[in-house]
């Protein structure tokens, strides 16, 4: 049985959070922010294990994000 590897995004020092569309570009998973809006829109996308259809959710530490095979955390 395969595992997943789950890919890291690390919040800068002065950085609260990231929008979760941002966060899908920041990780390489879509090609533009609107493609990550569609994605979200068509409830392909889920934090913290729930489909979240929030574009511009806050993703802070410890959150994590899966779409479509892959998972993310941020830190």
């Amino acid at each position: 049985m395969a595992t997943s590897k789950i890919e890291t995004f690390k919040l800068k020092a002065d950085e609260e959070y990231i929008e979760l569309n941002n966060l899908l570009k920041s990780l390489g998973w879509v090609a533009t922010g609107g493609e990550a809006k569609i994605r979200i829109d068509q409830q392909e996308v889920k934090v913290n294990g729930e489909i979240e259809l929030r574009r511009r959710k806050k993703m802070r530490a410890g959150d994590t994000v899966s779409f479509d095979g892959q998972e993310g955390k941020v830190e």
